[in-house]
């Protein structure tokens, strides 16, 4: 197929299951994107045993389509810089002790305490020799939240505005942050960044680390303010927005070869133009438009994106032992979470006071999504010439959590946080 036949073709479905989920389900637009497509991929998987080039034709769609590299390469870029907009800086300020510790140390206990977990749950019950490295690999790509995921469902959870910009600034940024350690993991094994273990020692991490997350935040920092400075001089909304999608497209591309992180780049270039930009460089016209555009273009990638994760499960490898550990696997990732937010929280909680039930909500509301998929699927599926069989396991892991994380967790958070929250009788 061309580019332009798949591009109309996921199009064309994101339009027909968003109208059937809008005139009938009522769902969230994400959720219920997914949840059709996952029941049609199903439906596909049932109809294939009668039919097998059906379901082979879904399958070779689907490899052509390559969501990891869509989304990673792509698409990422695009929907950080439209959530960041939103972000207000000031509110970022004042959250930013808990954001960073979250973002970083966070994700990193997260990583340990999931692979510890998978290392006792993948070989010793269901005989899935799955090396440490490879946990700690898994660890890295489960850990982050998903922006994406988690800003689609914020508007409708009525929790405190603090307890917002803290779920919304820490999936912003640990996206960047676990996409490092992943890559880190991914260079001890063998793949990512084509490095070998021989180069990859404490400091060589270590730099890497430095060099993705802090030259990502400096290149992003300049851009916005080159954006920045030629949105004020000029007023034409059209060549505004523009301007904005060039600061996107170019700097996202720039990233990837000067080698930082892309993801940070664009949460950092977002929030500069998303406040100073809107104050000091727009009209209120171009506020207007600007707004418009970047709302639609986050509403039809995200309609893609969370359509094409629920089709995802044609091409991956599913056994009872494979879903069975990634059915143990969601209690591990949800006890890492409330541990990784749990300390760094009860650490600050001696310094500052915190909205009642913080770690609960934001344990229950780390949604994870679209950047796990992406990043399992980006393992290559083969390596020194055999399958690997590794790939499989963490392939199967990461969409059962996906999938409860979306459906289960992103349907109750909303009510979870009322109840909660009224039980207390709080405001932050």
């Amino acid at each position: 197929m061309t580019l332009f036949e798949i591009v109309a073709a996921l199009i064309t479905l994101a339009a027909l299951f968003s109208y059937v989920n809008h005139r009938f389900l009522k769902l969230p637009m994400a959720i219920g994107l997914m949840a059709m497509g996952l029941v049609t991929s199903l439906g596909l998987i049932w109809a294939g045993q009668y039919s097998p080039e059906l379901i082979e034709f879904a399958r070779g769609f689907l490899d052509s389509v390559n969501l990891g590299q869509a989304l990673m390469q792509g698409m990422l870029g695009f929907l950080l810089f439209a959530g960041a907009l939103h972000i207000n800086l000031d509110d970022l300020q004042r959250q930013r002790g808990v954001i960073t510790l979250l973002a970083t140390v966070g994700v990193l206990i997260s990583t340990i305490l999931v692979a510890m977990m998978a290392w006792l749950v993948f070989d010793p019950l269901f005989g899935l020799e799955v090396p440490f490295v490879w946990c700690l690999l898994f660890g890295a790509l489960i850990s982050p939240t998903d922006p994406i995921a988690v800003m689609g469902i914020l508007s409708t959870m009525g929790a405190p505005k603090s307890l917002e910009t803290k779920i919304a600034g820490e999936s912003l940024f640990n996206d960047g942050v676990g996409v490092v350690v992943f890559l880190a993991i991914a260079g001890v094994i063998g793949f990512g960044h084509g490095g070998g273990e021989s180069g990859f020692s404490a400091g060589g991490v270590a730099w890497l680390f430095l060099l993705e997350t802090g030259g990502g935040a400096l290149l992003g920092l300049v851009l916005g303010m080159i954006a920045f400075w030629m949105l004020r001089s000029v007023d034409h909304y059209q060549v505004e927005i523009l301007l904005s999608l060039a600061l996107v497209a170019g700097g996202y591309s720039l990233c990837s070869r000067l080698g930082v992180s892309g993801p940070i780049a664009m949460v950092v270039a977002g929030v500069l133009i998303g406040n100073q930009g809107r104050r000091l460089a727009m009209s209120d016209k171009t506020r207007d438009h600007l707004d418009l555009f970047w709302e639609l273009v986050d509403e039809i990638l995200n309609s893609v994106l969370f359509l094409m994760i629920g089709f995802e499960i044609l091409v991956l490898t599913f056994t009872r032992q494979l879903f069975m550990a990634g059915l143990l696997m969601i209690p591990a990732v949800l006890l890492a979470r409330w541990i990784a937010v749990g300390l760094p929280i009860s650490v600050l909680r001696l310094r500052r006071p915190f909205t009642p039930h913080a770690i609960k909500f934001l344990t229950w509301g780390g949604l994870r999504g679209g950047i796990s998929v992406a990043l399992a699927l980006s393992i290559p599926r083969l390596m020194h010439g055999h399958a690997v069989v590794e790939r499989d396991v963490i392939l199967a892991a990461t969409y059962v959590v996906v999938v409860f994380s979306i459906l289960v967790q992103g349907l109750t958070v909303g009510p979870l946080v009322g109840r909660l929250l009224k039980r207390a009788g709080a405001s932050d």
